[in-house]
C-alpha cells in the first residue's frame, strides 16, 4: 500500500471512530422499556415517539374479562394512561372523579380522554390466561407467556443515535417472542 493509500485509510479509520463515539451521545428518541424488577434486566425494548400509544392488553383476575390500557408517552419519558375499556365493571375498575370521560365503544365501556400521567410503573405479570400483553404497532408480546409471576418496570428512556442503529434496525424490537399477528385473536385492539 502507497504512503498516500495508508494515511487515507488511516483517516477514514479515524473518521468512523470519530463518528461512531459522537453516535454514542447523540439524543435519537425515547424507547419503552420492561426490565425485571429484581435484576433490572431487559425484557423488551420498543422504540416509541412522543404521544404514540402502546396498550397493555390482559384478563381480569375475577371476572376474567378483557381489559385495554392505553398509554402514552411524552418526550421527556413520562408515561401516561390515556383509555381504559372493558367489558363490564369489576372489582377494582370504574372511573375515577375528575378523570376522563365515559363513553361506549361498541360493546365496551371506555373511560377516554384520561391523560393521567403514572411515570414509571410495576407490574406484576400474571399467569397464562390473565394474558398480561403489551400491543405495540400491531405486534404483541405476552409476559404471561415469558414470565409470569415476575415483576417487571415499564419505563420511558431517552436512546442513543448508536443505540437506535445497534438495536431497533431491521425488527424494530428487543426480546425473545414469538410475535402473533392481530388476526389470531379478536381482541378489539
Amino acid at each position: 500500500m502507497t504512503r498516500p493509500a495508508a494515511v487515507f485509510v488511516l483517516c477514514m479509520s479515524g473518521l468512523v471512530l470519530l463518528l461512531a463515539a459522537a453516535a454514542g451521545r447523540i439524543p435519537w428518541g425515547l424507547a419503552l422499556h420492561v426490565t425485571l424488577v429484581a435484576d433490572d434486566s431487559t425484557v423488551l425494548v420498543l422504540p416509541l415517539a412522543p404521544g404514540e400509544r402502546f396498550t397493555l392488553h390482559y384478563y381480569h383476575s375475577v371476572e376474567n374479562t378483557p381489559i385495554w390500557e392505553e398509554h402514552s408517552m411524552d418526550a421527556a419519558g413520562t408515561i401516561y394512561i390515556e383509555e381504559e375499556r372493558y367489558e363490564k365493571f369489576g372489582a377494582g375498575m370504574g372511573k375515577m372523579p375528575g378523570v376522563g370521560r365515559m363513553v361506549q365503544k361498541g360493546e365496551y365501556e371506555a373511560i377516554v380522554d384520561m391523560h393521567l400521567p403514572v411515570g414509571q410503573f410495576v407490574l406484576r405479570v400474571g399467569s397464562p390466561g390473565v394474558d398480561h400483553t403489551l400491543i405495540w404497532r400491531g405486534r404483541r408480546f405476552n409476559l404471561s407467556e415469558k414470565i409470569p409471576h415476575r415483576s417487571v418496570r415499564v419505563s420511558g428512556r431517552p436512546v442513543t443515535l448508536f443505540h437506535t442503529i445497534c438495536r431497533f434496525h431491521g425488527s424494530g424490537w428487543v426480546g425473545p417472542w414469538h410475535e402473533q399477528s392481530l388476526s389470531q385473536r379478536e381482541d378489539n385492539d
